[in-house]
């Protein structure tokens, strides 16, 4: 037998025990019997483990309908088993409760598939679980399972799709003073990027914030350009960014640049031969399938797709034409869910459909899907990637089936929109269609409209703000809606209940404390082996010290003012005291005399002719009457010949 028997061979000085802050010294150590702990256990599961088995016998016999099994041959499987368990039970295992070990012990019994088939036990199954369910008291009448509620809720929720918007609570991010133009959430939700006619890109992260909700960082990737489109990869490692200027940028999650696209050359005609677009983008969005690929585009009437590997040239250009052939500016641009067409709106009105690897001719064409002249706004297609929706520049929203181009399915119209970014988009389930509309200033509240995708009625309407609506954005898996402003604000929708994360993760966290300056108040040496006589009292806390200081008149007392003007009280005027500063104060004075200088020279006359001061006391022996020189007129010269005139 396996025994622990330890016994301490001293006992040290009770005091030195005491001063070390040990108890133990002295005592002797338990003795465990491993054997028989072992023994113990062994006996208990096996004795625990019959009594299972003897009432699983007596429910085997009042069923009739189930098949005859041996009570010999599950004893003695039953009895091996438990005897296999309990040999490697342990002593924590004795501790637990007997819940637990009946629960666990109820798994150690023969297998049910022994003696059946393989359509047998799922048979028997079945009907434990019946039995299962109506074991206890009946329940009373007026009860309902949670469960059933729950089916309920979720009928009731297929059947009002309004109960699926998620817009109970609502938080509202500051980006700047202008609009809000561009959007992008990163594919697990974490980081909303937000972007603005104010040329500043802000990065907000939802796990990272807290009740202030203010951006973790700002930059302006474009300079003095407007941005239009902001769109994460379909990994969420980089950031797609498209301004006003004719060249789209990559950035990574943090904002610094990965690769700008080449600039084409203006001055070529057909816009195939050149790298790069030449004119201002309008759009710009990620392959949905493949990361490293993405789509603009431009005003120089070309649609054209990149490499985020290669920025010296294009991989693809794609050309829309107008009816009579001639070159068209797309506004609008998107990829389908798969990845395999490329749709454009363009500036006649029409939508443009290619194959990805087929950029001659277009697959898809509606030439009237919007009035002519006026900006398609945006293109989404739904997420079963069979409709496509439309939002017009002419206060129109249309759905499509590409299959079926001719004519929409449905249009929903009087929905004015001014932006030519303004933003459509489908619900996570694909059956209804969201999108903003603008108001002029003082012309009432922008508005966010919800559309059923089948009949296309108005199913709701959020009143958003006092100014237009443009972009809005529907997350799948946060299940929250964003939606950028005209005054520069970005808000966001959710539920508590409906919605995951996002939003509902920085709203619990209070606002951090503004602490006061946490730096030392002066400099301070640590010389933690310095003997007691030289060493300073150390600092404990920075607020302590600054407590200490208020008290302090010295250290309390408030700085005089600057002086205004010249100086006074022994203290010299914000000029300085030095003549040069003085002169340099005084040189941009304007003392300029605008009066008549005769006149104010015969102001004196009379009273110099009186007292008399600086010359005519001089000559008062001398020359007592004054004598002025008299003046000879000029020559006339118009009796000269030409050549003896002065030339001026």
């Amino acid at each position: 037998p396996l025994l622990a028997d330890v016994e301490m061979l001293g006992a040290p000085d009770p005091e030195l025990a005491a001063t070390m802050g040990f108890s133990g010294f002295g005592k002797k150590a338990r003795t465990f019997d491993l054997e028989a702990m072992f023994e113990q256990t062994r006996r208990t599961a096996v004795e625990r483990s019959r009594k299972v088995l003897e009432a699983r016998e007596r429910e085997k016999e009042d069923q009739a309908e189930k098949e005859f099994r041996s009570p010999r041959t599950d004893s003695s499987a039953s009895a091996s088993s438990a005897t296999g368990a309990g040999s490697t039970l342990t002593q924590r295992e004795t501790a637990c409760s007997e819940s637990e070990d009946s629960s666990d012990e109820e798994l150690t019994g023969p297998s049910m598939q022994s003696q059946t088939s393989a359509q047998g036990p799922a048979e028997d199954t079945d009907g434990d679980d019946e039995d299962d369910e109506f074991i206890g008291p009946p329940l009373p009448p007026g009860f309902k399972d949670s469960d059933d509620d729950n089916d309920d809720d979720t009928e009731e929720e297929d059947n009002n799709p309004v109960k699926k918007i998620p817009d109970s609570h609502e938080i509202t991010l500051q980006h700047g003073t202008k609009t809000v133009s561009a959007l992008g959430l990163d594919p697990s939700g974490a980081r909303l990027i937000t972007g603005g006619y104010d040329y500043d890109v802000k990065f907000w992260d939802f796990a990272g914030m807290d009740a202030s909700l203010q951006a973790f960082r700002s930059l302006q990737p474009c300079e003095c350009h407007q941005i239009k489109s902001l769109q994460y990869s379909s990994t969420g490692d980089v950031i797609l960014v498209v301004s006003g200027n004719s060249q789209a940028k990559v950035l990574d999650r943090d904002g610094f640049p990965v690769m700008e696209c080449i600039k084409g050359d203006q001055y070529i005609v057909d816009m195939t031969n050149t790298k790069g677009h030449t004119a201002m983008l309008n759009s710009g969005c990620w392959h949905p399938k493949i990361k490293e690929e993405f789509l603009t585009c431009s005003n120089d009437g070309t649609v054209r797709t990149w490499d985020v590997n290669n920025e010296k040239k294009h991989k693809s250009v794609f050309k829309p034409r107008s009816v009579q052939g001639k070159r068209v500016i797309p506004t609008t641009c998107t990829y389908s869910r798969d990845g395999k067409l490329i749709a454009a709106g363009c500036q006649d009105g029409s939508i443009q459909i290619w194959d990805r690897n087929m950029s001659v001719h277009t697959k898809f064409h509606c030439r009237q899907a919007h009035a002519p002249g006026t900006d398609t706004s945006c293109l989404t297609f739904s997420y079963d990637g069979t409709v496509l929706a439309s939002r017009g520049g002419d206060d129109t929203l249309k759905i499509w089936d590409i299959r079926q181009f001719k004519k929409p399915l449905n249009s929903a119209e009087r929905l004015p929109s001014f932006f030519p970014m303004t933003d459509c988009c489908f619900s996570p389930d694909d059956k209804i269609l969201v999108t903003g509309t603008s108001v002029k200033k003082g012309g009432g509240s922008g508005k966010l409209f919800f559309f059923y995708r089948e009949t296309f009625q108005k199913l709701y309407e959020i009143e958003v703000t006092d100014a237009s609506v443009v972009r809005c954005l529907w997350h799948p898996k946060l299940n929250q809606i964003m939606v950028g402003t005209g005054n520069g604000l970005a808000k966001v929708y959710y539920d508590p209940v409906k919605s995951q994360r996002g939003a509902k993760l920085c709203v619990v966290k209070t606002k951090r404390k503004e602490r006061q300056a946490e730096t030392l108040t002066q400099d301070y040496i640590i010389t933690p082996h310095a003997l007691p006589m030289f060493r300073e009292p150390r600092q404990r806390s920075t607020r302590k010290q600054l407590e200490k200081d208020r008290l302090d008149p010295m250290k309390s007392h408030k700085p005089e003012p600057p002086v205004a003007g010249p100086g006074r009280g022994g203290r010299v005027g914000t000029h300085g005291g030095t003549l040069s500063s003085y002169i340099v104060k005084n040189i941009a004075l304007d003392k300029t005399d605008d009066s008549n200088p005769r006149e104010a020279i015969l102001r004196h006359a009379k009273e110099a002719e009186e007292n008399p001061y600086w010359v005519a006391p001089a000559y008062a022996k001398t020359q007592p009457k004054t004598v002025f020189a008299e003046v000879e007129p000029e020559d006339d010269e118009t009796d000269k010949p030409e050549w003896k005139k002065r030339k001026i």
